[in-house]
């Protein structure tokens, strides 16, 4: 669905790329390093209000970044030889780290013709089906779609094996979750929640659901790796790191 945001949006991206791109040819210094396509360059382009918002190499996010920066600096860990689902996956550079770290990859959504990625397959978060089958759950804003964020929470967890984790990422404010009403109509959700397809804002309280699956929760959000590690790659966005306890011993 196009609105008169997003094309505002797109039009500002793509003059900011035009203008890193008369930088660079200008000969300004690439002195800064995209950790999603591990390249230099001279600047991100603006995405509404995100000032230094994609790589103009890979066009990568500030959350796909700061998800290659914790996999590198062993902040998070792949489940190498593991299973990992990784839903909505429109992040090139995710797509294949997972695939090459992982045995049994699959990259999953509810619609999979929107993606251009091999072995898409189609998931639904609501039942999705498996049980203790997966190492690794990634869902990057997915969350803020699903009608019951509970029931997804609690099909994630049953769908980790022991000691599996799921990471995600979902578009954060400092107050409270918000929900919307059955009858919301798109362009009220677009301006309370940033975008016409989104059921809920998620806020701080987000760990707290997340718990409430069972899991347990550490918050790595960008701002806690170092101030010139954030400028420098533009990092941006928190992930939250659920793990699933693991059996215990047989004694």
């Amino acid at each position: 669905m196009i609105t008169a945001q997003r094309a505002m949006k797109a039009a500002g991206k793509h003059m900011s790329r035009m203008g890193l791109a008369i930088r660079a040819g200008l000969g300004a210094r690439e002195d800064r390093l995209c950790p999603a396509c591990q390249r230099p360059v001279v600047g991100f382009f603006r995405y509404g209000e995100e000032a230094e918002w994609g790589c103009p190499k890979c066009k990568s996010s500030p959350r796909e970044r700061l998800v290659n920066h914790l996999i590198d600096n062993g902040a998070l860990k792949m489940p190498l030889g593991g299973a990992i689902l990784h839903m909505a996956p429109n992040e090139a550079s995710l797509v294949t780290r997972f695939r090459d770290a992982a045995a049994d990859y699959a990259p999953a959504d509810i619609d999979p013709s929107r993606y251009d990625v091999d072995g898409v397959r189609a998931v639904d978060l609501m039942n999705i089906g498996d049980t203790d089958r997966f190492d690794l759950f990634y869902a990057s804003h997915v969350m803020e779609h699903v009608p019951d964020d509970a029931l997804v929470l609690r099909n994630i967890y049953a769908a980790l094996k022991p000691g599996g984790e799921a990471w995600l990422i979902v578009p954060l404010w400092d107050r409270p979750t918000e929900e919307g009403t059955p009858g919301m109509s798109p362009a009220e959700r677009e301006r309370r929640f940033g975008q016409w397809d989104h059921v809920r804002q998620y806020g701080p309280d987000f760990a707290d659901r997340i718990r409430a699956a069972g899991f347990e929760v550490d918050i790595l959000p960008a701002d806690h790796c170092s101030g010139a590690i954030v400028h420098d790659m533009a990092l941006g966005e928190t992930l939250y790191r659920a793990r699933k306890a693991s059996k215990p011993e047989q004694g």
